[in-house]
């Protein structure tokens, strides 16, 4: 009896089918995550890509539209692609995945800078600067906002959220005057 227990532990035969057992749902796991970190990643990159060509586009023409709109359109038709009748898809980004905001930045002589920002082109037309000889710029500035939600929802302490998805932006801007 003691001759056959000696013979098992020398023999390796079943050795690789543990290790494999042990380390496969490791590799299982890492493969996952990184395809779903690689998706999360494509999609941040299609919204920078989008509202970097919106405000591209509206450097060139505004069309029919008034600028907000022409820059929220644009920016939910490079994300999420066009229909063969050339309307835009309505997901995953929406129009209300959009902010659109102005900023006046005025600096006086003494070197004191003020700031006033909106999200309506009206309101940022009546800015104007609180010091007269100011040196003023406006800037605009195109955000948009969408969630990415993992194939596998495993979440880690700093990433978790209450939707379970990861929160994801990308922001543009531009210089106007």
């Amino acid at each position: 009896m003691m001759l056959r227990a000696r013979k098992l532990l020398r023999d390796q035969g079943g050795a690789a089918i543990i290790e494999l057992a042990l380390v496969a749902p490791v590799f299982a796991l890492l493969t996952v995550g990184v395809i779903d970190m690689t998706n999360a990643f494509n999609r941040k990159l299609a919204l920078e890509q989008g509202v970097q060509r919106a405000v591209e586009k509206i450097m060139q023409t505004t069309q029919d539209q008034t600028v907000e709109d022409t820059l929220k359109t644009e920016v939910q038709c490079q994300v999420n692609g066009v229909q063969s009748n050339g309307t835009c898809n309505t997901a995953p980004v929406a129009l209300s995945d959009v902010t659109v905001t102005w900023r006046l930045e005025c600096t006086d002589s003494a070197g004191t800078m003020t700031s006033q920002s909106t999200t309506v082109a009206a309101t940022y037309d009546t800015f104007t600067c609180p010091t007269p000889g100011s040196t003023a710029a406006g800037y605009l500035q195109v955000r948009v906002d969408n969630k990415f939600t993992p194939m596998f929802p495993l979440h880690f302490a700093s990433f978790n959220t209450s939707d379970g998805t990861y929160h994801i932006s990308a922001t543009a801007g531009i210089r106007t005057k």
